[in-house]
Formats: C-alpha cells, structure tokens, sequence
C-alpha cells in the first residue's frame, strides 16, 4: 500500500473522507499530549471508559468492579487513532484490535504501547477492508467519534455491525447536528479555545441521532441506549446526561 508522508494512503472501497486524512495527519504526533490537539479526548476519556467498562459489563453479565472485568472479551476499537481507548481498554482485560486507516497514528499506537508494556493487535487499514478480508466478529465494537469524518456514513455504519458478533454490542459516539453543537463544538472548541485544529469536524458531517439510530438498525444492531455527554466548562469535567443536542452514544446490539 503505498504511502508518503505528504499524502493520504490509497484504500480500496474507502469510507474515510481524504480531507478528514490529511488533517489528522498532522496531528498524529500529538496523540498522548494531553495539552495538544487531542485535549477533548483526553479530557473526555474518563466518562466515557467508565461508561463502556459499565455497559460492556451489563450487557455480559461481568462485574465491573472486577480487577480486569473484560477479561475474555474481544475488542475492536474503530479509526483507533493514538491508542487512547485500546490501552485502557487491555488494562481492563479485554485482547484489543485497533485498525486506523491513517498509518502514522499507527505508528504513534505502536511506540506509546511499547513504551507503556501493554499489548494490542494494531491494523493499518481500514473495517471495509476487515469485512472483506473476512475477519472474525468481535464481542465488542468501539465506534467513537468517527463517523463524523467518513464520506459515506452508511455504508460505514452497515460494515461496522458485521464486525460485531451475534450477541455482541457496538458502542457508538459522535456529535449531534444542532446550531448549539455548531456553536460549542465547532466554533468554540476549533476557532475560542483552540482545542482542535479550525476545520477538524464539518458541520454537514455532524449526524443526528435519528440517524445513528436508522444506520444501525439497518446494520442489523437494535438499538438498546442513546445517551448524552455533557461538559462542565469550568471544571472540564464530562458527565452523563440527558442532553443529546452536542455528544452522544448510542449502545446497538446483535441478536444471538
């Protein structure tokens, strides 16, 4: 597959959008700054770890409380970036997958693994091209902030459920298509406070949750969950909520 520095990787029967590529390629460096482009994350990943750990847990009958309660589960983590839920995600138990369509995140995964002694099956490439190659399903699907930058949603929503497995779940994160989410998410987080690079999420590639709901279901998932995640601005703290108009996650599951 050929690849240079300068230019996004040529994929077969791609979902990912080649603009969305070329950003986050120069970003891939600062993944584990938790002060750089990937702040949000960082300061997103507390809320949401708990809330997986605890869904995943419900949804198998495991106690969360559990040393490393996902012990025996498989994990694949989508456009899995610098690793920032495949890492958690091993210490929990779980034998993670990470595949991102972008090469240098790849790298970024690899060395922060190595560095840290954790292991994880990280794949260049793309989940079409998983479903074509005829990989396995997994116990557990992680799909969080993604769909907002693929060019054909889905078509990418339909080859993430088939990697999940008959009675498995697939948790899915991005950020609602509302003026508020425009002016918080976007013009707040990109063009105020700087967060992210000004142009990292589009507004016509926002996805309201009618439409999770729609692209899952037509995957094959029933949708069990829809939830909000809201930010404290001056503790910068994520909580659960009831307010879905900026982020959110919906829990999809497959009949066993």
């Amino acid at each position: 597959m050929a690849h240079t520095d300068n230019q996004p990787e040529r994929l077969s029967r791609i979902s990912v959008d080649p603009a969305e590529m070329a950003s986050f390629s120069r970003m891939a460096a600062d993944w584990w700054d938790p002060t750089g482009p990937f702040k949000p994350l960082h300061i997103m990943n507390g809320a949401r770890l708990d809330y997986i750990k605890q869904t995943v847990c419900d949804h198998f009958g495991l106690d969360p409380n559990a040393e490393r309660p996902l012990t025996g589960l498989r994990v694949l983590d989508i456009g899995c970036g610098g690793g920032l839920l495949c890492e958690p995600m091993v210490r929990l138990g779980a034998k993670v997958t990470g595949v991102d369509a972008l090469e240098r995140n790849l790298k970024t995964a690899k060395t922060h693994a190595e560095q840290v002694g954790v292991e994880i099956d990280y794949r260049h490439g793309t989940i079409e091209q998983m479903v074509e190659a005829g990989e396995a399903p997994y116990d557990v699907v992680l799909n969080m902030e993604v769909i907002e930058h693929v060019a054909n949603p889905p078509e990418f929503m339909a080859d993430c459920g088939a990697m999940v497995r008959p009675g498995g779940i697939m948790l899915c994160s991005t950020i609602n298509r509302t003026l508020k989410a425009f002016a918080l998410a976007i013009v707040g987080a990109e063009y105020v406070l700087r967060w992210l690079p000004r142009g990292t999420h589009q507004y016509a590639k926002l996805v309201k949750p009618v439409e999770i709901t729609r692209w899952m279901s037509d995957a094959g998932l029933n949708i069990t969950e829809q939830i909000g995640m809201s930010l404290n601005p001056i503790t910068n703290v994520w909580t659960l909520s009831g307010d879905k108009s900026i982020n959110y996650v919906t829990v999809g599951t497959k009949s066993a």
